[in-house]
């Protein structure tokens, strides 16, 4: 690592140590105020509470035996958490006693509502709700009970998890190590507390599993049997999920092990089948015990009779069957809209339902995934019976397709499938989580607010490493209401102090919020040598000081944090952010040694060495990976992700090619400018990008070597008030120049300035400053245009107005830079262009005429199944422009937004005279989120994420 950016990780090291540290006071305060919530959880005693725990000693569990078998486990789980947070400890016979069980199934606890002692009037019927409730005098000689009763047999469950899980206990504590720390106090605060989820179905689909989640299983459980799933039922339960689609990539749940099924059952988890394997069959069964192809317009009997198998085998299970019928491994069923055909097949299917389960099929609880092109067939009117619950989908890639209209009801209800992972176009994205809350709450929230509330799913891949976002996916799911934008601001702080402690939670925060944004910004499989500019806006220095800086906070707060903890810390935290940042360093080695290879700087070979070793690097971080906890995560990162050239990904890692050219003989200077890829021609010079007063601080010029010998050079201005900085000389004496203007100097006006560079043997080229210094007055609060583009953050608008009951809000570290705006609610009806709720941004012009705005909004699509979300925009008093935020509906166009993560809308406007002028952004239709706007005059140097924000004048 260079010297530069280990001096950088020391400074920030520093910082992330007093922000820990400042962590941990601001932190400490609030469990005493939490405290006195009904049901809290504290460490200190509350008047009228339940001592789950008291000096060490702890509170003994009750259920009876009659209660259902997955309540049992639950509650021995409760037993086996509550003992590790005292240590070990076993509960006296005389310990205070938490009495768990389920209405109708629990003798104890139907006594206590029959003697009036228990109030359960607000649970009854409430599906999977549960009520936590300190009982004074529950039976004779027990003067307090802490107790835990279930509406049904999974409201029992979450609510002994529930209590697990806010008394210290991650629901990680085995899937990603998370320690349970040892609590010699812990009391239950008085009052019920009564939890019911919103969303009925709360699932995830384990998919995409080879090589990773497949390699694991296999060295760990011997495959995707019943020791698996137990683990997975678990997990799912303790999130407070209820729903699961099973690893189907040649796997069959049913048909793999016997027990699979059977467990699921027992412990409570509703098993389905994903949007392509209809009728409780896995895909891979067809290819096992399939009879001719699988088409039904041609082989409907031996598909009849498959399917039929699938429901028999179901037996009395909890199942969500999923209906209609793509074609086979995924792929579309025909050429076109068959909606006929896939009417009929439905039809037929739930009469095999009727026939099995022997009831009207719309007993049976039922799906149908509009995905893909399936979606088509419902646009092209195809209705399936009301009792079947319609998943709407995202594109693949986090943007929902379409949603009910807000108000529109049917008795199956609506849900969404979501992804976190995904295999297909424009590429692969399976290697580590790329996904942000704030994105995943802005789509889902949306849903929501549509009424999609029977059903969501979300594709998590390997499961592992996408901790954080599943959780946050399913507590959304449990609760939307409860997610508004301020808690969502503090959810990543939550669980990180859940995880390890409030001590360093808001670092550690910052940490998972950061990695999540410069990996969502471009998936790492997207990333390839060309992508961050090495000339343009200092991209390419300012990336890698982003993720330097994460990686310096990281090793900071692993160095503060118990040894207990590494492991998770490792996984959860250090490892996703030493490994994308050595990516992304790696392919812009890459690319620096194929520009310096062009431009003939012997540096090019030292930028090839240095691409070999992060490639290494990659290796190394992996092996660590799989070496954790004993060999616990072996073959869990064997997901390939380096070397990709289209959308599937490698057999195996590859590094790319790297150009080795023989240098040239004696010693040769070179020289590269700012804005320009190619080496400046010593005859014609060459121009920097402009200075001013108002634009960036300096530009720079590198002098560079192209010989294998050290070599000097001298440099001098043409004017006193041009300053020339010398950076430290790399290898073979390269330097970076940077140029800046005494400005208190300088004379007004326009000027030319040359730079000469004199180098070994007479060589000499010469680079011309252009500064501006044209007399100005900016208006204050504005930002100003200043001899290039200028960017501006969405959420840097001087007012903000509301406009029938539409106002905006602010997404934090929603997007490629800063945030998202966007207006809610989004069920309003579409505004008047120019009527609605309007965001104002104070912009000053240094001159009149047209101009290019380019407003960045995120990818969405229109649920409504229109031609795309629009908003307007307007400079001054002139009238509104409206924008489609989806010009072009290609599929070409569709994969460049969302490999980019956002659609770049450009507008050409006139600007009626230099100065302030204020720029509007207009509601126009609900959905749209804003990210930031840039306006310029012509062409724009290429940069992927754009220049930095311009000044503002304070």
């Amino acid at each position: 690592m260079s010297k530069g950016v280990t001096g950088l990780r020391t400074a920030v090291s520093a910082l992330a140590l007093a922000a820990a540290v400042a962590a941990a006071a601001a932190l400490a305060a609030p469990t005493a105020a939490r405290s006195a919530e009904a049901g809290a959880v504290s460490e200190k005693p509350v008047a009228g509470g339940f001592g789950l725990i008291e000096g060490g000693k702890l509170a003994r569990v009750e259920a009876d035996v009659t209660d259902w078998p997955g309540v049992l486990r639950a509650v021995q789980g409760l037993r086996g958490d509550l003992s590790k947070l005292s240590g070990g400890a076993q509960p006296a016979k005389d310990a205070p006693v938490v009495i768990v069980g389920t209405l109708g199934k629990s003798a104890q606890i139907d006594a206590l509502i029959a003697a009036g002692k228990l109030d359960v009037s607000a649970l009854k019927g409430r599906w999977e709700g549960f009520v936590q409730q300190v009982v004074d005098n529950p039976r004779p000689g027990l003067a307090r009970a802490l107790v835990i009763v279930g509406a049904d047999k999974r409201g029992t469950i979450f609510g002994a998890y529930d209590l697990s899980e806010r008394a210290g206990v991650s629901p990680w504590t085995w899937w990603a190590d998370v320690p349970i720390p040892v609590r010699r106090d812990l009391t239950v605060a008085p009052g019920a507390r009564l939890q019911a989820p919103k969303v009925k179905y709360r699932g995830i689909f384990l998919n995409d599993e080879n090589p990773a989640l497949y390699g694991w299983a296999n060295a760990t459980f011997g495959g995707f049997n019943h020791a698996f799933y137990e683990r997975v039922y678990e997990l799912v339960l303790r999130l407070k999920g209820d729903y699961l689609w099973p690893a189907m990539w040649g796997k069959a749940l049913y048909d793999d092990d016997p027990l699979n099924a059977v467990l699921a059952d027992e412990m409570g988890v509703v098993i389905g089948t994903s949007h392509h394997e209809p009728m409780m069959r896995a895909h891979v069964e067809w290819e096992r015990y399939g009879q001719g192809p699988w088409d039904y317009s041609k082989n409907p009997d031996a598909l009849r009779r498959f399917w039929r198998e699938g429901v028999e085998r179901m037996g009395a299970n909890e199942s969500l069957v999923t209906v209609g019928m793509r074609g086979d491994g995924d792929e579309p069923m025909t050429q076109g809209t068959a909606t006929r055909l896939l009417e009929s097949i439905v039809a037929d299917q739930r009469a095999i339902i009727g026939e099995v389960t022997g009831k009207d099929p719309s007993a049976t609880p039922q799906v149908w995934a509009l995905y893909k092109e399936v979606q088509d067939y419902y646009d092209a009117g195809m209705r399936v019976p009301g009792d079947v619950t319609l998943l709407f989908a995202d594109d693949n890639w986090g943007n929902i397709r379409r949603l009910p209209k807000p108000g529109e009801t049917r008795p199956g209800g609506y849900g969404v499938y979501y992804h976190f992972d995904y295999v297909g176009g424009p590429r692969n994205y399976k290697w580590l989580n790329t996904n942000q809350i704030e994105r995943t709450w802005e789509q889902m929230k949306r849903a929501d607010d549509h009424g999609a509330d029977r059903l969501w799913i979300v594709n998590v891949g390997d499961l592992k490493p996408m901790e954080l976002p599943t959780e946050f996916f399913l507590d959304l799911a449990w609760d939307p209401d409860a997610m508004s934008v301020d808690k969502l601001a503090t959810y990543s702080r939550d669980w990180a102090a859940a995880q390890f402690g409030p001590g360093n939670a808001d670092e550690i925060a910052g940490l998972l919020d950061g990695y999540t944004k410069l990996n969502a910004r471009r998936k790492p499989e997207l990333i390839d040598a060309a992508t961050f500019s090495l000339v343009n806006d200092r991209e390419a220095e300012r990336v890698e000081a982003e993720w330097a800086a994460l990686e310096a906070r990281a090793d900071v707060v692993r160095a503060l944090l118990p040894k207990a903890q590494d492991d998770a810390f490792f996984q959860l935290v250090w490892f996703p952010i030493m490994a994308s940042a050595n990516h992304t360093r790696l392919y812009l080695a890459v690319g620096r040694n194929r520009l310096y290879d062009a431009q003939g700087r012997a540096a090019s070979l030292a930028q090839a060495d240095l691409a070999e070793r992060l490639f290494a690097r990659d290796a190394e971080l992996t092996g660590q990976y799989h070496a954790i906890g004993g060999g616990k995560w072996v073959h869990m990162m064997d997901q390939t992700h380096i070397g990709y050239t289209g959308w599937q990904q490698p057999e195996r890692n590859t590094l790319p090619a790297l150009a080795r050219n023989v240098l040239y003989r004696g010693v040769l200077m070179g020289v590269a400018v700012e804005g320009r890829e190619a080496r400046v021609d010593a005859e014609q010079g060459a121009d920097l990008p402009p200075l001013t007063r108002w634009g960036p601080t300096s530009r720079w010029i590198d002098v560079f070597n192209r010989g294998p010998s050290q070599m000097t050079f001298e440099v001098s201005a043409g004017a006193p008030w041009l300053k020339l900085s010398r950076g430290p000389a790399g290898d073979w004496g390269d330097t970076r120049l940077e140029v800046s203007v005494d400005w208190a100097r300088a004379p007004r006006g326009v000027h030319r300035v040359p730079i000469t560079l004199k180098g070994p043997g007479g060589q000499q080229a010469v680079v011309t400053a252009v500064v501006d210094n044209t007399a100005r007055k900016p208006a204050r609060g504005a930002f100003v245009e200043a001899g290039g583009p200028l960017a501006i953050e969405a959420e840097h608008y001087v007012r903000a107005t509301s406009v029938d009951g539409v106002a905006w809000k602010t997404i934090p570290n929603l997007g490629r830079t800063l945030s998202g705006v966007a207006g809610y609610p989004t069920t309003t009806a579409p505004s008047a262009p120019g009527k609605g709720a309007m965001l104002e941004y104070l912009v000053d012009f240094e001159k009149a005429g047209p101009v290019d705005l380019t407003v960045l909004v995120s990818p969405g699509l229109d649920v409504t199944g229109g031609t795309g979300p629009r908003f307007a925009v307007s400079i001054g008093d002139a009238p509104p422009v409206v924008v489609n935020t989806i010009p072009d509906p290609s599929e070409k166009a569709w994969g460049k937004a969302v490999a980019d993560n956002v659609r770049l809308l450009t507008i050409s406007l006139p600007v009626p005279s230099a100065g302030a002028h204020r720029v509007r952004l207009w509601r126009v239709d609900p959905g749209v989120v804003f990210q930031r706007l840039v306006i310029s005059r012509g062409a724009v140097a290429g940069s992927y994420l754009g220049p930095p924000e311009g000044m503002r004048v304070r």
